[in-house]
């Protein structure tokens, strides 16, 4: 069995402002010449998402994460669970669906 895969390789040939302008698109989407060429030649589109909120989104479930322990040790010592902690459990839920739904949208918005 082969160790590395086959590969077929191709000249291209670019006049200065063509290369200039896979450069700066290239550069636009931080990959390499190479990696851009390949990429639009087999998909046709290179799609950027911005993970700003991604910070947001993860403090939240780490919040959610510490509640949902504090509440199963509370279950665990008492054998019952408050329905204030799940109600309040069950909001910061909602509002991080919310906010990923949101970023989920937005970044639909900007590729198409």
């Amino acid at each position: 069995m082969r160790k590395f895969k086959q590969v077929k390789r191709k000249e291209i040939i670019f006049d200065l402002k063509e290369w200039e302008l896979v450069e700066k698109r290239a550069k636009k989407v931080q990959i390499n010449t190479s990696d851009f060429i390949r990429r639009m030649a087999t998909k046709g589109q290179i799609i950027i998402f911005d993970l700003k909120n991604v910070g947001e989104l993860m403090k939240g479930l780490r919040i959610i994460g510490g509640n949902i322990n504090q509440i199963a040790k509370k279950a665990n010592e008492t054998h019952s669970v408050y329905a204030d902690d799940v109600k309040s459990l069950k909001l910061e839920v909602e509002t991080l669906c919310r906010l990923l739904s949101q970023s989920l949208s937005e970044q639909q918005s900007n590729v198409a």
